[in-house]
């Protein structure tokens, strides 16, 4: 049992040491995606997907919805303020990342942990595979996927569009697996390091609504 623990224990500090460097280095670590053989409904629900012109402004059903945004967004804001001091630039960032998150069913925090594992906030971050910006999203998906217009990576909602679709994609592929398909989407699937250091990430935008309700304009 000792011996048991203390794998686990390595394993956990070896995670938490990746994570760590991945965050103090300011380095842009995304693996090497791979293109995918997909079946053709899949790969037209991700064309779809991206070629969605909406913006992305959150549409709510009800004012408890709303009200749930509101200290959401706040929150994250604060937190995000040392990453992204511009005000304007901060609001739509997240404002997409939340739209983006959500239109594919993933959970906000989820994704700026993995942002912050993959490019530490750095719009026009390359890795040394080729992966671009927020979400490190490797170039041949705007050939599979989208227009082939590879310098569109850059822009904000179009990456974190691909990142997110692409991610909802390897998540359905692995029966709901958010381990597995996080490995995937770092091209390290059944490797832990990755995974974890994404989950670890995760833990600092984790987020809880207050009871009370605030007040709507």
């Amino acid at each position: 049992m000792l011996s048991t623990f203390a794998s686990r224990a390595g394993a956990w500090l070896g995670s938490a040491l990746f994570a760590a460097l991945l965050m103090s280095s300011g380095a842009a670590v995304a693996g090497n995606q791979k293109e995918e053989a997909m079946a053709d409904s899949v790969r037209l629900a991700l064309e779809r997907a991206i070629r969605d012109g909406r913006p992305p402004k959150p549409v709510f059903r009800d004012a408890s919805s709303e009200a749930r945004y509101r200290q959401w967004f706040e929150a994250m804001s604060s937190r995000l303020k040392r990453r992204l001091p511009d005000d304007q630039m901060r609001t739509e960032f997240l404002e997409s990342a939340w739209y983006e998150a959500t239109r594919a069913g993933l959970d906000p925090g989820m994704v700026l942990g993995l942002i912050q594992v993959e490019s530490a906030y750095r719009k026009y971050a390359v890795s040394i595979v080729g992966a671009r910006g927020y979400m490190q999203v490797m170039p041949f998906w705007t050939k599979v996927i989208g227009d082939s217009n590879r310098r569109a990576l850059f822009d904000m909602q179009t990456n974190l569009r691909y990142g997110c679709s692409i991610l909802r994609m390897y998540i359905d592929m692995e029966g709901g697996n958010l381990y597995l398909a996080l490995g995937r989407y770092n091209g390290s699937r059944g490797k832990p390091e990755y995974p974890n250091a994404v989950l670890a990430a995760w833990k600092n935008w984790e987020f809880k609504a207050a009871a009370t309700t605030i007040a709507l304009n």
